[in-house]
């Protein structure tokens, strides 16, 4: 008779493979004694026009807006389209 029953360790394989960064981060806490946060976000470099950098960060700083989410959420609506 097969076993079809999943034991804590096929779970904890496959909680490594879907989410290496946050066995990463336990591995480095067991290194440093101290715990960083996983981030999803990843860092990206665009060039854009000075005077549109500019208008647009005053725009976010007046509104109260990151630019960093004002940008993702443009990207997020484009891609939607």
């Amino acid at each position: 008779m097969p076993r079809n029953k999943k034991t804590l360790y096929d779970y904890g394989k496959e909680g490594i493979k879907e989410h290496p960064e946050l066995f990463e981060a336990l591995l480095e806490f067991e290194r440093t004694g101290k715990l960083k946060k996983p981030n999803p976000k990843t860092r990206a470099n665009f060039t854009i026009d000075s005077n549109v950098l500019k208008q647009f960060r005053k725009y976010c700083q007046d509104k109260g807006f990151k630019m960093s989410a004002l940008i993702e959420k443009f990207i997020k609506r484009t891609l939607e389209n």
